[in-house]
């Protein structure tokens, strides 16, 4: 066929306009403009009435919070008994004399204070306005500075008021509350062996100048019910190992400074070791608790008195948690007793924790994955045998809400009963404790977020899904029933500016049976005749999942902002993650370097079957901390897939890690397959473009760890990016920044564009 001269500029123009609204007008100034608006701080201010937190009155049912609104902000006050809502106070009112007080103009809606406590028995509120502190009557709406409590140091006070108990030169002491008389009770403690101090895996001490460490203050110090008696630990560092972070722009001068905090890696021996001692009041005695010393690398929680004051119970993960062991301590002695043990062949899984004592020790309820899925037991106390199960069935108890032993009934949490719907969706129910009555309480297809009130007769209950905006209403307890309903979210603005729901989905995992589940963030200027590169949006560590459940979660992200830039961005929770069966979980065990990258590929193959917009040729990945880890291992791993990858916080090595983390899903001792798992160890198979960021002051995932592996991509001659970001600490997903960088590495590597000229603002 002959081609015509006159058509040829024609053509050109078409093949032209094809590109120009097909692959190039993306990435565009104006599409980081408005990948700014869907930045969280920024999403926060065009949706209102999403977010109830409630602040309870003591030991009653009735709680204020604070409520987003177009005009601002407003307080609420709401009392369950009497079915109430209304304003904790006369807005105007308050605004006029704060304004007066203060000399500087207050709006009612915008009121320079985010919370206050009640006081004068309801009567008053009082409030933090900068540094000072304000009183205001609400019968009168005259307000007044008033000088705050001093601050003596920390001290635990028994329940009768007439000791405190407090630590002075590492030691231990009490003082009568009516004669101010003190009273030693240990002579041995020392800096590094001390009693009572708390214990704080992230405290920082200034190697380069000992006069900026902030000391421990706080105390951990439990007294009997009778006050005849307290417990606490004695904590001994003298073998414990530090890591140390290089401060190179302190807040004054030019000399960088050294920071150190005790941390224990995984497999070392070396480390902070815990003893318990009880004592008593009248006698002065020490009572040793016959636990072995506990490290730092193990779990627990503090010993808690029984009514009686005469028993503790206490409970703890030996190391690599494959055991837990529930003791009983007599607290007379300090002799303790099994009261019942559960093992695994993998590991027991510390956030499906749940132990109720029930009759002042005669039963139990016990959660465990016995039978594959968590769920809960009821056992006697004496001989720590099953007694009946309380719930079964192919799903999962979450949490433990409240045991109304009165009532023999058990109020949890739990996903995947519900048939026809997303398993990760949280429900509260009740069942009575010898298994019988189980019913749903919270009944709405949703992600339910519940708090329960001090009296343990109603919850606030806000419940949603990533495309159902909260509704939050107030239910009665006992049956569920909704008595009130509180506030339903306004996402109008946000709808204005164009945003969508983000698609949740279903796909096969790699063994092409079992169902996962993940979500997709589109453009919202999206054109199904475009083709757009895919960035995976990637967290896999086994302690939870990456795909958001609720709304909030859903909006409040940076996915919806990458994908404005031109990107399909998808999140998916492989085989691995939490909240499945114990089989699915499992997979991850000692099996972290898989990352789940296999079910993520085969989401994307099935994704792009339906979605022809999807360009599988060009794939992307980001993630933090564990998510930087999993990042930087998809392009080592799979670089054939994976093309561009920005790793923040990343963990690229477990043995660097907090040990309890690793040693929890990698095992314990350490083996070859951490090696064969770190990113070090695959530095040599770097094929695509990768940006490694990382705070130099990170005291959760040590910097080190992303300098070791650039140590080894300069070993293998690799090209990589890296960005260091001064007094950066572990959380620099909001850092305006770091994100703008992550912006730019994706529309330069894999939109091919040369970035535009921007600065992220956050707007007031």
């Amino acid at each position: 066929m002959r081609l015509h001269f006159f058509k040829v500029p024609f053509l050109i123009f078409l093949i032209l306009s094809f590109f120009s609204t097909g692959l190039l007008a993306q990435g565009t100034l104006d599409d980081y403009q408005r990948a700014e608006k869907f930045l969280r701080k920024n999403v926060e201010k065009m949706i209102f009435h999403s977010r109830v937190i409630p602040n309870w009155v003591k030991d009653t049912s009735r709680f204020w919070y604070k409520n987003d609104i177009r005009k601002g902000k407003e307080f609420i006050l709401v009392d369950a008994e009497k079915k109430s809502r209304k304003p904790a106070f006369n807005h105007h009112k308050l605004a006029k004399a704060l304004s007066r007080l203060m000399e500087e103009e207050y709006q009612p809606y915008d009121l320079p204070f985010d919370s206050f406590q009640l006081a004068d028995n309801g009567k008053a509120i009082t409030f933090k306005v900068d540094s000072r502190q304000v009183k205001c009557n609400l019968g009168t709406y005259k307000c007044e500075k008033i000088e705050e409590e001093k601050k003596d140091p920390p001290v635990s006070a028994s329940p009768d008021g007439q000791w405190t108990a407090f630590v002075k030169n590492y030691n231990l002491f009490i003082r009568r509350e009516k004669t101010d008389e003190e009273f030693q009770l240990t002579a041995d403690g020392t800096e590094k062996y001390a009693y009572g101090l708390s214990w704080d895996w992230y405290h920082l001490m200034n190697e380069s100048d000992p006069s900026k460490t902030k000391q421990i203050e706080s105390i951990d110090v439990v007294w009997a019910p009778d006050s005849g008696k307290l417990v606490t630990h004695r904590v001994d560092y003298r073998n414990a190992k530090k890591m140390y972070l290089y401060q190179s722009t302190p807040e004054s001068g030019y000399r960088a400074q050294v920071w150190s905090y005790y941390r224990a890696l995984p497999g070392e021996t070396a480390a902070a070791m815990f003893e318990f001692f009880i004592f008593d009041v009248k006698s002065k005695k020490q009572i040793a608790i016959d636990i072995k010393p506990l490290s730092s690398m193990e779990s627990w929680d503090f010993p808690t008195w029984f009514k009686d004051s005469r028993r503790l119970h206490f409970f703890h993960y030996t190391r690599g948690y494959k055991k837990i062991i529930l003791f009983e301590i007599d607290a007379e002695t300090g002799k303790s007793r099994q009261v019942i043990e559960e093992s695994s062949k993998t590991y027991i899984d510390v956030y499906k924790r749940f132990i109720n004592i029930l009759g002042e020790g005669k039963e139990l309820v016990w959660g465990s994955e016995r039978d594959e899925w968590s769920h809960l037991y009821r056992c006697d106390w004496n001989t720590g045998q099953l007694k009946n199960r309380i719930t079964q069935g192919e799903f999962v108890v979450r949490s433990v809400v409240h045991v109304d032993e009165k009532k023999r009934q058990v109020f949890f949490m739990a996903c995947g009963r519900e048939p026809g719907r997303d398993p990760y969706l949280q429900h509260l129910y009740r069942v009575n404790l010898d298994g019988t009555g189980l019913i749903l309480l919270t009944p709405e297809h949703a992600e339910h977020e519940i708090h329960l009130s001090p009296d343990k007769k109603y919850l606030l209950d806000t419940y949603s899904r990533v495309d159902l905006p909260p509704v939050t209403v107030l239910r009665r307890l006992q049956d569920g029933k909704i008595i009130l309903k509180l506030e339903q979210a306004d996402i109008g603005d946000l709808s204005a500016f164009g945003w969508k729901y983000p698609e949740a989905f279903t796909v096969k995992a790699r063994d092409g049976k079992t169902d996962l589940y993940g979500a997709i963030f589109r453009p919202t200027n999206f054109d199904a005749n475009k083709k757009y590169p895919i960035i995976d949006s990637i967290y896999s560590g086994p302690h939870t999942i990456r795909t958001p459940k609720s709304f909030r979660r859903g909006c409040l992200n940076t996915d919806q902002a990458i994908a404005e830039l031109g990107f399909i961005v998808v999140t998916i929770d492989g085989l691995g993650t939490a909240h499945r069966s114990k089989a699915f979980h499992d997979f991850s065990y000692k099996n972290l370097g898989d990352i789940g990258a296999l079910d993520h590929i085969g989401a994307f193959k099935q994704l792009s079957e339906k979605y022809s917009y999807m360009d599988l040729s060009r794939v992307g990945i980001f993630g933090y901390s564990a998510g930087g880890y999993d990042t930087a291992r998809a392009l080592l791993a799979h670089p054939g897939f994976y093309k561009v990858g920005v790793a923040s916080a990343g963990n690229h090595d477990h043995q660097m890690a907090k040990a309890w983390w690793p040693e929890n899903f990698q095992g314990y001792p350490v083996e070859k397959h951490y090696i064969e798992q770190s990113n070090l160890t695959r530095a040599k198979n770097l094929q695509g473009k990768l940006l490694l960021v990382h705070g130099d002051m990170d005291n959760n995932v040590n910097p080190a760890s992303t300098l070791r592996l650039v140590g080894e991509l300069i070993k293998a001659n690799k090209d990589f990016d890296l960005v260091i970001v001064p007094n950066g600490g572990h959380y620099l997903w909001d850092h305006p920044y770091v994100i703008r960088k992550l912006w730019d590495y994706f529309v330069q590597h894999l939109l091919g564009i040369q970035p535009p000229k921007f600065q992220i603002t956050i707007y007031p």
